[in-house]
């Protein structure tokens, strides 16, 4: 397998993976994160964060007004705000968010509506609600600031939309693993052939309990890791609580099946006038590398950066290396006005190497 990086300096990625631990000692305790709780858009949701606290957030919310940096103050780099996928939460990111706040880069990351330890989704379309929620997040986390979001799977979607709307307060997006553009035949049948979760859930007899949570600990990791025998225990399970029944899977199985009939009409990709990171994963079972490259060739101004190594939420197979490459990223995001710009810049920057 060759790792191979589109717009981006790949003696410096190489350089960092090569520093990462192989493996982390669980006996030692982590960094700080720091748990609570808030309200976006009329949802609460868990919120887990690092870095200096932010202790101006509540007065700047209240008064309307944004913190303004002081002649001569030097700028800080962008907050990262950081969102989970399908059937995750924002544990997801918990190794991210630890080897940021060893560096002290400020971040959170939330439970998106619907998942974790957040208020569940209303009826309706699913993707306008999380449109209002990311925008109430986005909103507040801008009032320290600038912000780059990176987003996996349906985060990664959640970002896109939000480049697309230009009265965002956002500097930058990282897109990894977006579903939507060329997806695997698992996502392609859930979408387009619900006949499977027809007979699923006309079944005479409901499937034990026990039997769902078994057979869900031995697909996750297959869907999820690069390395199903890599993946650890304690993130499969919190995965296979959330298919605790043929109940609760059944109404997951078909809330998927609207989630992917939304994504079909989900995208502008014209519209995208900030920078993008496009991530794609060689080992992806669920998006093919191929939706980066098709992402990457829609919105010109922004870099592919494509890894054989990783599978479908490399924040858990590289921790690590994805910490670096979020905080190399926002250290150079700027609003852009003038895309074109960006484009000329990336493609001239743009190189392809081996490792």
């Amino acid at each position: 397998m060759k790792p191979r990086v589109i717009g981006y300096s790949w003696e410096m990625t190489a350089v960092q993976r090569e520093a990462s631990p192989a493996t982390a000692n669980p006996e030692v305790p982590g960094p700080e994160i720091r748990v609570g709780h808030r309200r976006f858009a009329g949802f609460r949701t868990r919120v887990l964060e690092v870095g200096p606290r932010p202790a101006e957030v509540g007065a700047g919310r209240r008064s309307g007004l944004r913190r303004s940096r002081r002649p001569g103050q030097t700028r800080t780099a962008p907050r990262l705000v950081l969102l989970h996928g399908y059937c995750d939460s924002a544990d997801t990111w918990r190794p991210v968010l630890e080897r940021l706040a060893e560096d002290g880069h400020a971040a959170v990351a939330v439970d998106l509506p619907g998942f974790g330890e957040a208020d569940p989704l209303r009826p309706g379309a699913i993707l306008p609600q999380l449109d209002a929620f990311t925008a109430a997040l986005l909103r507040e986390q801008s009032v320290l600031g600038s912000v780059v979001l990176a987003g996996n799977s349906l985060g990664g979607t959640m970002g896109l939309r939000a480049g697309q709307n230009p009265r965002l307060p956002v500097s930058g997006i990282v897109s990894i693993a977006a579903p939507g553009f060329v997806d695997s035949w698992l996502v392609r049948a859930v979408g387009r052939y619900p006949l499977p979760l027809r007979l699923y859930s006309a079944l005479p007899l409901p499937v034990p309990g026990f039997v769902v949570r078994r057979v869900a600990e031995q697909v996750i990791p297959r869907l999820l890791y690069a390395d199903a025998g890599t993946a650890e225990q304690h993130h499969v399970r919190r995965f296979a609580e959330l298919f605790p029944d043929y109940r609760s899977t059944t109404s997951r199985l078909e809330q998927a099946r609207q989630l992917v009939g939304e994504l079909a009409e989900a995208y502008q990709p014209d519209r995208v006038q900030v920078p993008l990171l496009v991530v794609a994963c060689g080992k992806d079972r669920l998006v093919s590398a191929a939706a980066g490259r098709r992402l990457h060739a829609l919105v010109p101004h922004s870099r592919l950066l494509l890894r054989d190594d990783w599978g479908h939420c490399p924040q858990l197979d590289d921790p690590r290396s994805i910490a670096e490459l979020l905080t190399f990223f926002a250290a150079g995001a700027r609003r852009q006005s003038a895309p074109g710009k960006t484009a000329g810049a990336a493609s001239t920057g743009a190189t392809e190497a081996a490792g």
